[in-house]
C-alpha cells in the first residue's frame, strides 16, 4: 500500500542544538559555577546510565530535577543544588542554540502538499516539543506529536511508535520513521513494524541500513517525480 505518513525524531533530525554538556556548562557558569566540559560530559553520561524505566512515570519537572541532581552530585556541587537543578530545567532551551536544520521546512511542506501526514516521535517531553515548535512557528503544523510523557515510555519501546499510529489511525506499514539514532530510531521503528530510514548527516554509520544524508534525499525517495508515485513497501 502507499505510504500515508512520515514521522520524525526531533533533536538531531529536525532541529539541532548545542551538545547537552555545553548547555549545562553555560547555565552553571551563568550562576557562578565553573566546571570543565570534560567533567560535565562524564557526569551527563553517568546520569543517562542511572535512569530507570520507571523514571519516565515522573512529571516533567520531577524527571529533570532528578536527572539534574544526579549530574550536580557527580560534579560535587552541593551548595544551592535544588536551585541549580531547577535552573537547568527552566533555562535549558534559552541556552541550547536550538535551530531548524536548513533543509527541514521545505521538506515538511512538500510532504504535506503531497497529502502525507507528518508527525514527531521524540524522547523529549511534550513541553519540550511545544517549546521548540513555538520558537519556529510550527505549533499546529504536525498531525501528531508524541513525547516520552505521552506514553511514559521512551524510544526504542514499541509503544511510543504505536501510540502515534493509533492517533493517526494507521497501520505500522503505512508509516515511515526518520531519525538520527541507529538503535532508538531506526531499529526501534523497525521493531514496531514501521518502515525506517536513518538520517546520517555525517555519514558516520557503517552498518548496512537504509539511510540518507539530508532531507532532500528523503524527498527523492518518497516523491518520485519521474513516475508520479510514492515509495512502496
Amino acid at each position: 500500500m502507499d505510504l500515508k505518513a512520515v514521522l520524525f525524531d526531533l533533536g538531531g533530525t529536525l532541529v539541532k542544538t548545542a551538545p547537552p554538556p555545553e548547555i549545562i556548562r553555560r547555565i552553571l557558569e551563568a550562576h557562578g559555577v565553573k566546571k570543565t566540559i570534560d567533567v560535565i560530559s562524564a557526569a551527563h553520561k553517568k546520569a543517562e546510565e542511572n535512569l530507570a524505566l520507571e523514571d519516565y512515570d515522573l512529571s516533567y519537572y520531577d524527571f529533570w530535577i532528578k536527572w539534574n541532581k544526579i549530574i550536580l552530585e557527580d560534579l560535587r556541587i552541593l551548595e544551592n543544588a535544588d536551585f541549580l537543578a531547577r535552573a537547568l530545567a527552566e533555562e535549558w532551551w534559552d541556552n541550547a542554540d536550538v535551530e531548524l536544520y536548513p533543509d527541514v521546512e521545505e521538506v515538511l511542506s512538500r510532504l504535506k502538499e503531497d497529502g502525507l501526514k507528518v508527525g514527531i516521535i521524540t524522547n523529549g517531553f511534550e513541553k519540550d516539543i511545544e517549546d521548540i515548535l513555538a520558537r519556529f512557528k510550527l505549533a499546529g503544523f504536525f498531525d501528531v506529536a508524541v513525547g516520552i510523557d505521552t506514553v511514559r515510555r521512551p524510544k526504542p519501546c514499541r509503544e511510543i511508535f504505536l501510540h502515534a499510529l493509533r492517533i493517526l489511525k494507521l497501520q505500522p506499514y503505512e508509516a515511515l520513521y526518520v531519525g538520527d539514532d541507529l538503535e532508538k530510531d531506526y531499529f526501534g521503528a523497525l521493531k514496531a513494524g514501521l518502515r525506517a530510514i536513518l538520517l546520517d548527516r555525517e555519514d558516520a554509520v557503517k552498518e548496512n541500513v537504509a539511510k540518507i544524508k539530508n532531507m532532500g534525499d528523503l524527498l527523492d525517495l518518497i516523491i518520485r517525480k519521474e513516475h508520479g508515485s510514492r515509495m512502496k513497501p
